[in-house]
């Protein structure tokens, strides 16, 4: 009998590790990689636009750990995430975890990717793997989605002003 429940487990632990449930969200913009890179990697600047990531330290390179203070209905939360991705112009992704790494773990990604004639398509996604996630899929998609859009909306604004 505890053979079957801790092959269950698991078999539940790969399952949710291997299965992400992924939120997204896409905005074009009228400006070129380099200004969307310069707006979202000055972390220092965060709080006087960004409506999610309310709070933000460290060096944007890979491998460095990051100290983010992020906002939603449900109200603040501090995540350390470490660095996977740093390429200027093209892709910022972090990975942060809650427990030891199979529990919660999120995989935030920017892609940049370029249209032509100063515009580019901002996608923010996550990547959410782990045995808590399938207990907190309708909260995500309730509490974060809506703050991916609103943090785009918030860089394109913070474009625009930093071309002033």
């Amino acid at each position: 009998m505890l053979a079957s429940l801790l092959a269950l487990l698991a078999i539940y632990t790969v399952w949710t590790n291997t299965r992400p449930y992924t939120l997204s969200a896409s905005i074009e913009l009228d400006a070129t990689p380099e200004e969307v890179w310069r707006a979202l990697t000055d972390l220092s600047a965060y709080d006087e636009w960004n409506p999610f990531i309310v709070s933000a330290e460290g060096r944007v390179e890979r491998d460095a750990a990051l100290h983010l203070v992020m906002h939603d209905e449900t109200g603040d939360t501090t995540f350390t995430p470490t660095v996977l991705a740093a390429e200027a112009g093209k892709e910022l992704r972090w990975i942060g975890r809650i427990g030891p790494g199979w529990i919660f773990d999120g995989e935030h990604r920017f892609l940049i990717e370029p249209l032509g004639n100063s515009r580019v398509r901002l996608t923010q996604s996550e990547n959410f793997t782990g045995v808590a996630v399938p207990f907190y899929r309708g909260t995500l998609h309730a509490n974060t989605l809506p703050q991916f859009d609103a943090m785009n909306r918030a860089l394109a604004g913070r474009i625009a002003a930093l071309r002033t």
